[in-house]
């Protein structure tokens, strides 16, 4: 694991979620946070399985937490090193009874196995596709933003298979990538809701989340954006609301 000199701590959720993560390289930004509060809360007594792919320093998983008493999370990520931020992070933020995480390749049939099943799979997978981006010198970084032998075709497989019948499947993504998320997303999950996620009103989307159902055949929702920053770069009450407070966005 890094040395304690290549960390930082920082909190986010309001401080309810601590995360140490490398000072330099893969550093946690505000997406898996969106991506966290996308997930609704479970059936009946509350309590479900959640499966974050590539989870890095366990930031959605632990801010899901954090919101949803009650539910267990289960963490992949190909990088031992951010697998053992992660483990860390849960115990700083005392969720490590709810909280575990492994290293291991989304590719590989056994690690898969040992993940699922779960009732939400959510994923914020490297965003850039390989061959087509800048590759940065760190190499914890660029594992984490550019697609290496596991493509985006991998990460929907990966996430349907260890989603249970009429189970979600939730991914945030870049807006340009949202056509090939859909067509590899429809012919399995349906109900499929698209939100764009707008950095200031009026402004082209940068990211949106998508989320499916495992068995539904229903169409496909647009919803209305979901909007960040106001014109003059404060952060909208909707954003606040999910980023500061730790509510949900629904879908």
């Amino acid at each position: 694991m890094a040395e304690q000199a290549e960390l930082t701590a920082d909190k986010v959720l309001g401080g309810r979620v601590s995360l140490f993560q490398p000072a330099e390289g893969y550093r946690a930004a505000i997406d898996p946070v969106l991506l966290a509060a996308s997930v609704p809360e479970m059936p009946k007594s509350g309590a479900g399985c959640v499966v974050d792919l590539g989870c890095g320093v366990g930031t959605a998983g632990l801010c899901l937490l954090a919101r949803l008493p009650g539910v267990s999370c289960f963490g992949i990520d190909v990088q031992p090193a951010l697998v053992d931020l992660a483990n860390r992070n849960a115990a700083a933020s005392g969720l490590a009874d709810r909280y575990r995480a492994i290293a291991g390749n989304i590719l590989d049939d056994a690690c898969l196995r040992a993940a699922g099943p779960a009732d939400q799979v959510i994923v914020n997978p490297p965003y850039l596709p390989r061959g087509q981006a800048s590759v940065s010198d760190h190499p914890v970084k660029a594992l984490a933003n550019v697609e290496s032998d596991t493509v985006l075709a991998d990460w929907v497989a990966a996430a349907i298979a260890i989603a249970v019948p009429r189970g979600h499947v939730t991914f945030i993504h870049r807006a340009d990538r949202l056509p090939e998320l859909l067509s590899l997303m429809q012919d399995r999950l349906g109900d499929l809701a698209i939100l764009p996620i707008l950095p200031k009103p009026l402004t082209p989307a940068r990211r949106v989340l998508v989320r499916g159902q495992r068995g539904n055949r229903a169409p496909a929702r647009l919803l209305a954006p979901f909007v960040l920053h106001e014109t003059d770069g404060r952060f909208t009450q909707q954003a606040e609301a999910v980023l500061r407070d730790g509510g949900p966005i629904l879908l």
